[in-house]
This record gives C-alpha cells, structure tokens and sequence, in this order.
C-alpha cells in the first residue's frame, strides 16, 4: 500500500510540476514596452530594440499577434534579448509617420545606439523571426 501511494504522489507532483513549468513557459507573453518608454530603456540597457507597428483592423497584424507573437522561442528571445516595443499606428500617429511606416505589420529592429539595423514589412512567421533574432544576437556575440 506504501509503495502505491509513494508512486501515486510521484505521478501528480510530477504532472504538477510539468503543468507549472508549461504554464510559465506558455502563458507569460511579450513584454511589450510603450515607445517612449522602450527607447529609453534601451539605451539605458544597451539592448536593441524590437519595434512593431500594427493596427487593429490589420488582420496581418492579427495573424501575427496570434501565431508568430505566441511562439514560444519569440517570446524568450525578445523578452531576454531585445526591448519589444508595439506601436499601433492609429493611435500614435506621430511615431509611425516618424517610421514613415506605409503599409502593415511594419517591424523594425534598432541597434542600442538608436541606429537602425533594418525593417522588414508584412507578416513574419515564427520561424522567420526566430531566424533574424538569432543572426542579430549572432551578430552581436562576433563583435
């Protein structure tokens, strides 16, 4: 009877613990940061920074936020790595306009120095994304 308890508590904490970590590893999203806000903390950070414009009404956008922005690897690498910063364009207008940001989704990637390294417009699926984030950091890591 002692052993089959034993292995009946085992079998739960462990269930536990791996719904725990799937939980964390899952649930928690991009840390997406205001503009103003971001940009400072970048430059205070040395980070580079990861800046998205969207709209509501883009459904680019949407398909965007729903698959490659719930992508587990995307999540961690801009949550470590980078200072994610989302713009939706029609409300800060000023900041896209500064972009000269044209068409939707829009993703740009801005060194620590403020310089900017790129932009990519449109829909970028996960593994796209995973793939440019690593050839910066790759980047980063050769200098």
């Amino acid at each position: 009877m002692k052993i089959r308890n034993m292995v009946l508590i085992s079998l739960i904490l462990t269930a536990l613990s791996f719904g725990l970590f799937h939980t964390a590893a899952f649930s928690k999203g991009i840390e997406w940061q205001s503009y103003p806000d971001g940009m400072a903390r970048g430059k205070f950070e040395k980070k580079k920074v990861f800046l998205h414009f969207y709209a509501e009404w883009c459904s680019a956008c949407k398909t965007m936020a729903n698959i490659t922005f719930k992508d587990p690897g995307v999540i961690a690498s801009l949550n470590k790595d980078f200072i994610p910063i989302r713009v939706d364009v029609d409300r800060n207008k000023q900041t896209s306009d500064m972009y000269r940001v044209k068409a939707l989704p829009d993703t740009w990637l801005i060194a620590e120095n403020t310089d900017i390294i790129g932009h990519q417009p449109g829909y970028i699926s996960p593994e796209n994304l995973k793939k440019i984030l690593n050839l910066l950091l790759d980047a980063n890591d050769r200098q």
